[in-house]
């Protein structure tokens, strides 16, 4: 588990990932009523992983959680271990409810930090679509620069 001053972060297990990615609340209680489609869609990476033998915990899925009230707000999470280059690509969402408080700044500022703790990591990687300009606050404001687009995404990145 990740903490940090307003949130935690849990791991998912892959089979919690695979209740979340199949419509299941994942043995969490969700504020609103349930994840979005994000956390669904990040599920689903760590459920494909595991059914090929590539998830490697702890490079997967983390499920947050606003302790004051015990409800999971969102995801945060890696798609994959790091790559050749020690570059991690996180992924994060929030319910609508939980939106605009700061927390997905926390929320992804914490998983990078904790991916730095692992020396093989050299640098961390968010992709957004352009018009997502929320996400793009929330990357600046957790230490991420932008870089080059790539495929038509917006890329930011964080190095060591």
């Amino acid at each position: 588990m990740i903490s940090t001053p307003r949130l935690r972060l849990e791991p998912a297990s892959a089979t919690a990932a695979a209740q979340l990615a199949h419509g299941g609340d994942g043995g969490w209680s969700w504020l609103g009523g349930g994840p979005e489609d994000g956390t669904r869609g990040m599920a689903g990476i760590v459920t494909r992983a595991a059914e090929v033998g590539w998830h490697r915990p702890p490079w997967g899925l983390y499920v947050v959680v606003h302790p004051a009230d015990g409800l999971a707000i969102g995801s945060v999470g890696f798609h994959g271990p790091p790559d050749s280059t020690g570059t991690v690509e996180i992924g994060y969402d929030l319910v609508p409810e939980a939106r605009g408080f700061g927390l997905a700044t926390e929320a992804a500022h914490a998983l990078t930090r904790y991916a730095f703790t692992h020396p093989v990591v050299r640098g961390v990687l968010a992709l957004t679509r352009p018009d997502n300009t929320a996400s793009q606050r929330v990357l600046l404001r957790a230490g991420f620069l932008r870089t080059a687009d790539l495929d038509g995404l917006r890329r930011y990145r964080v190095d060591r």
